[in-house]
């Protein structure tokens, strides 16, 4: 997987830690963006309508709130259940 991976999360945020042990778990380089000390980040996730957080950012492609269950994570990240 080329694609820049991206997790956008908040302080004291368990699903954000939650996503990002999964994702240390099945070996994915990732990069992480605090929502609530990176004013950019925030802007751009705000722009694309999300209010939740953590998010996932692979590529293009953002996954949020409830789509963000391993089904589609492995699926967009291209890896065995």
């Amino acid at each position: 997987m080329d694609l820049p991976v991206i997790v956008y999360s908040t302080p004291l945020c368990a699903p954000c830690e939650q996503l990002k042990r999964y994702l240390v778990a099945r070996d994915v380089t990732f990069a992480t963006k605090d929502l609530m000390m990176d004013e950019d980040a925030a802007e751009f996730v705000e722009g694309q309508g999300i209010r939740t957080s953590p998010v996932l950012q692979v590529g293009g492609t953002l996954l949020h709130g409830s789509d963000l269950e391993p089904g589609n994570i492995n699926a967009l990240l291209d890896l065995d259940g």
